[in-house]
């Protein structure tokens, strides 16, 4: 690498923050999960495997933080409850959905959560979102039409694209959670119980929903530590990151995530028809649009009023 080349990267790295780079980093891994998932799913149903795979993760991150659990507060226990229900919802939908999507456009209809957040706050807060989140809602709606292909023209998608346009609702809620919460409570402690939340509502759901109880398969066991592992470590970098990094900012690093899961998808034999392909752009853009900041507010008024919105 050239002088030139490696100023011009030193230049670019340095726009980035240590926490932000740790959100990119943890996007691209969040976006390969979903083809792995996908695969784990011809040996479990999807919410023993959900279940399984919020263990591995709770038991990964109580190993490393079990001297500080002792010190848990009543808060801490609350919000970890919280986010663990929204997680259980989140990825658990998600799951249900890939066993009849392409794990790439599950991965695009997720990213609807970013235009969802605002469009949440109005429902259930009452706060009507601005402009630039209006419009990205839009876009997001005209990508999601294009991305069902011919069905989403007429409005009827199907099962696997509504549960997880419900799952993205949930992982708005998620994202929401960890903003009000974050830096009130220790990242570890409270990311073991929102992690053992969702397992075990996870497992709670299995008898009610009619799977069965899968037999052994290493395949099943590797695929849920591995990706509980990743869990893990998802859950403790946004907790942490959150901390610094203002959810404007988080939100539109995490928009690179369905971008990761496309091309891996792609790498592994998926192929999306030329119009879906047009609409899982435009929920990109959808994503970018809404975290744009109006003329006449700095980023950082905008972020303090969002911030402010989230613990309240």
């Amino acid at each position: 690498m050239s002088k030139l080349n490696s100023f011009k990267f030193a230049a670019f790295a340095s726009r980035f923050s240590k926490a932000e780079c740790v959100l990119i980093l943890i996007t691209m891994i969040w976006g390969g999960t979903f083809l792995l998932v996908q695969h784990a799913l011809t040996s479990s149903g999807p919410m023993f495997f959900v279940g399984l795979r919020f263990a591995a993760a709770a038991i990964i991150v109580a190993l490393f933080s079990y001297k500080s659990l002792r010190a848990m507060t009543r808060l801490e226990l609350k919000a970890g409850f919280f986010i663990g229900t929204s997680i259980m919802l989140g990825y658990g939908l998600q799951t249900v959905g890939l066993q009849t999507i392409p794990s790439s456009q599950s991965a695009f209809i997720t990213a609807l959560y970013v235009p969802f957040v605002p469009l949440l706050q109005w429902m259930v807060l009452g706060r009507r979102p601005g402009l630039m989140p209006s419009i990205g809602i839009v876009i997001a709606f005209a990508g999601l039409m294009l991305l069902s292909g011919p069905a989403g023209a007429s409005l009827s998608f199907s099962q696997g694209e509504i549960v997880t346009l419900i799952s993205a609702i949930a992982i708005a809620a998620e994202i929401i959670l960890i903003s009000a919460y974050a830096g009130k409570v220790d990242v570890r402690r409270v990311t073991v119980v929102q992690l053992s939340t969702a397992s075990i509502l996870s497992f709670m759901l299995v008898a009610p929903t009619g799977e069965a109880i899968p037999d052994f398969s290493w395949l099943l066991l590797v695929s849920a530590v591995g990706l509980g592992a990743a869990s893990a470590a998802i859950q403790v970098a946004m907790n942490w990151a959150q901390k610094s990094v203002s959810p404007t900012r988080a939100t539109l690093i995490y928009a690179g995530e369905p971008v990761w899961a496309g091309i891996i998808g792609r790498l592994a034999g998926e192929r999306l028809p030329g119009l879906a392909l047009i609409g899982a752009g435009l929920i990109v853009a959808a994503v970018i649009v809404s975290e744009l900041k109006p003329k006449g507010k700095t980023p950082k008024e905008t972020d303090d009023q969002q911030g402010k919105q989230a613990c309240e």
